[in-house]
């Protein structure tokens, strides 16, 4: 699936479209040239699956962790300030007001970027440059997680399985959620509250399994250890969890 996109449909001052696109264009141009080893994400991703688009001064790159000092280093030699944000996933690239994001994990550490991100290739254009887009099932499995009271990405993974359910490659996302299939399991439901004549999107197989692990939890003795794994999708909403009633996290250690 190939998308064009050189347009800003929402945008109201053409002064503004054409220094975001400017922006957008000349960091892209840079690291087509210099072969950076890159996959575009956020509402870039998105709109290429979707056609849904949303106004945004940043671009999501992803990358592998190895790669992001090298991709800094390139852009802070033609005028970008650039920063490591978090070393653990997160670092970024100034111009102005737009700015770019180098993803190479999750906050949560779980989506860490690797080189089965970039065994497939899903070409296309953005601002009349070839990119490569990070694969539907890689952007449905980090918006999974997402789930703060300030930002909820259901509503895309929803939009995402729409629009595109019927190219996924199911069992890729499944082996990437097994760990946390309950997560898989639980927007699969809102997906069919939301679209119930769509459900067949959806494999039989999958949502089958899924219910069967659900049932199969029953039929276990309670964990010993009492634990929230709430942030996992929100950091700041489970504190209390942590810090008061005494649960221990994913990012507990039991020596």
């Amino acid at each position: 699936m190939i998308v064009t996109f050189n347009v800003f449909y929402y945008m109201t001052q053409e002064e503004t479209q054409s220094t975001a696109q400017d922006f957008y264009q000349e960091a892209l141009q840079l690291l087509l040239k210099h072969q950076s080893p890159v996959l575009i994400g956020g509402a870039f991703a998105l709109y290429h699956y979707t056609g849904i688009y949303r106004d945004t001064k940043d671009l999501d790159l992803f990358c592998k962790a190895e790669d992001y000092p090298s991709i800094l280093k390139l852009l802070s030699q033609h005028g970008y300030r650039v920063e490591v944000t978090d070393p653990r996933w997160l670092a970024k690239a100034y111009k102005g007001d737009y700015f770019i994001d180098l993803i190479f994990n999750t906050t949560n550490h779980t989506c860490f970027v690797d080189d089965s991100w970039f065994e497939k290739e899903e070409k296309g254009e953005l601002f009349e440059v070839p990119v490569r887009f990070i694969l539907a099932e890689e952007l449905l499995w980090t918006k999974i997680y997402v789930q703060n009271r300030e930002r909820y990405d259901g509503a895309d993974i929803n939009h995402l399985i729409l629009r595109y359910g019927s190219q996924l490659d199911w069992q890729k996302l499944w082996n990437r959620m097994k760990q946390h299939w309950n997560l898989l399991l639980s927007q699969l439901l809102n997906f069919q509250f939301i679209y119930p004549s769509d459900r067949k999107l959806v494999p039989s197989w999958l949502f089958d399994e899924l219910l069967a692990l659900a049932k199969s939890q029953y039929e276990l003795p309670e964990p010993i250890e009492k634990v929230c794994l709430g942030p996992l999708v929100d950091h700041t909403q489970y504190q209390i969890d942590i810090t008061e009633w005494k649960y221990k996290s994913f990012t507990t250690k039991t020596l």
